[in-house]
């Protein structure tokens, strides 16, 4: 008589390995798309922050193009390493010439206007293919090495591990070699640290991708042509509810990020008790979260993720001045980047199961290509609003952090919280129309388990597992 199937494992460093190279790009991105790339090009290099808005505009309509179709090339790739491993393996060392052309001074552009606004809006189209296609190949990984749901969810433990990295140091490099305006050697120490953390970041990114292999069978799957697998996307409705999060929460990652490089030079604020505060809100939202999880739904979860967040960008839009309301309001950031680290990936992870429902077919990359697509306007915007709106009240360029007007500081509050704010709302009230939830979607996830452990056992049995007796 046969018994159990031998528990499918992904081993420690196959684990460690996914969650160290996604981390890795998730930090060269922090720092690409949100304080770092803007500062040193607007207040470093002097590019005009009306200049540096139409970049991020016109690159976010570049994403209308790119995201999608990786999505949908990557899905149909064949290949001896698989569907993913390719584009990160080999994509690495592009991936980091990009970014380092970020923060190279090429000969003859000086300070002009013309110039610089070129080399950041191709730098950015250069930097984005490849982060593209490895950022989307990192996001699914889980679905690809493993079948099992219990061995993907081991996965997922390292990857909520590794992304506070992702955290963690923009924030560091921001309180320690952030150079001022006029600062020479400074800016100087400043460039190589960026150079020399891409390549870090990106030796780990392509040696990552030896320690882990895809499962062959999903290769093997027919999948839809380009403009029905489009559409056949927003026909979940699922998806569209959860794709007004998942912009509202890249806006908010992005701009959060990016004022922090204004925040505490502009309002000589203190760093140590506010970041510290947002260090304790993310452990402790992840400890509640997964406390939560299945006692709240994900649905509630994340609404109340949302909420809090937003409330938190209120009080530090009004009173960011006050260093205990803005400490309370930080510490509320942390609550709010924690429920984006754990919820969204789970959440997302629904949004497919409910198209494997629907269609009978695996298409994450489809889904991970047309939510970057969606989102990616989320960093042009967020970036475009608050240096925007800095400008309308008083912000000059030219000048350092310190020097700035008390109405630019009120102005980078502003943009700052203010856009972030209305989006939290906005995705809190827009998750009451989200069906993932209750007796009909559990009975669905059952009927999923039930198919997953049935394409489960018949694959792993052709590919030399065993039964135990």
């Amino acid at each position: 008589m046969q018994a159990a199937l031998v528990e499918e494992h992904v081993p420690l460093k196959s684990r460690i390995a996914i969650s160290a190279g996604d981390a890795a790009t998730g930090i060269l991105q922090s720092l690409a798309a949100s304080g770092a790339l803007t500062y040193y090009f607007v207040s470093l290099r002097g590019l005009d922050p009306k200049l540096a808005g139409t970049v991020w505009l016109l690159f976010g309509i570049w994403n209308a193009v790119n995201d999608p179709l990786f999505g949908y090339i990557s899905d149909r790739t064949k290949s001896a390493l698989g569907r993913r491993i390719p584009y990160i393996r080999y994509g690495a060392p592009l991936f980091v010439l990009g970014f380092i052309l970020f923060w190279v001074v090429l000969p003859g552009i000086g300070n002009s206007q013309t110039a610089l606004f070129i080399q950041l809006l191709i730098g950015l189209f250069i930097y984005d293919v490849l982060y593209t296609a490895i950022a989307t190949s990192f996001w699914v990984m889980p679905y690809e090495v493993a079948v099992s749901n219990k061995a993907r969810g081991t996965i997922y433990i390292w990857k909520i591990i590794f992304m506070v990295f992702t955290l963690v140091v923009p924030f560091a490099v921001e309180a320690t070699i952030k150079p001022e305006v006029g600062d020479e050697a400074g800016i100087l120490l400043f460039r190589w640290a960026m150079i020399g953390l891409g390549v870090v970041m990106g030796l780990i990114i392509f040696f990552s991708t030896f320690f882990f292999k895809e499962k062959q069978y999903i290769q093997e799957e027919e999948q839809f042509n380009f403009v029905t697998s489009f559409k056949e996307c927003f026909t979940n409705r699922s998806f569209v509810v959860f794709e007004v999060l998942s912009f509202t929460v890249m806006f908010t990652q992005t701009a959060l990020m990016t004022g922090v490089w204004y925040y505490f030079d502009m309002l000589n604020m203190p760093r140590a008790p506010m970041l510290g505060a947002l260090a304790a809100g993310i452990v402790l939202g992840i400890v509640a979260w997964i406390q939560l999880r299945d006692r709240w739904g994900i649905k509630r979860c994340t609404q109340a993720f949302t909420l809090l967040f937003a409330i938190g960008c209120v009080l530090v839009m009004l009173f960011g001045r006050n260093v205990i309301l803005g400490t309370a309001g930080f510490f509320l950031f942390g609550i709010g980047f924690s429920g984006g680290m754990y919820l969204i990936p789970l959440m997302n992870g629904d949004v497919v199961d409910m198209d494997e429902h629907r269609t009978g077919l695996r298409r994450e990359g489809m889904y991970a290509g047309i939510n970057s697509f969606i989102t990616k306007p989320a960093i042009s915007l967020a970036a475009w609003a608050l240096l925007n709106i800095m400008k309308a009240y008083g912000y000059n360029e030219s000048l350092p952090a310190a020097a700035q007007s008390y109405s630019a500081g009120t102005g980078m509050l502003i943009g700052w919280a203010g856009p972030t704010a209305l989006l939290l709302i906005l995705s809190f009230l827009s998750l009451f129309l989200y069906p993932l939830a209750g007796a009909e979607w559990e009975q669905i996830k059952l009927n999923l388990a039930k198919a997953h452990a049935e394409k489960e056992r018949a694959y792993l049995e052709t590919h030399g597992y065993k039964f135990v007796e």
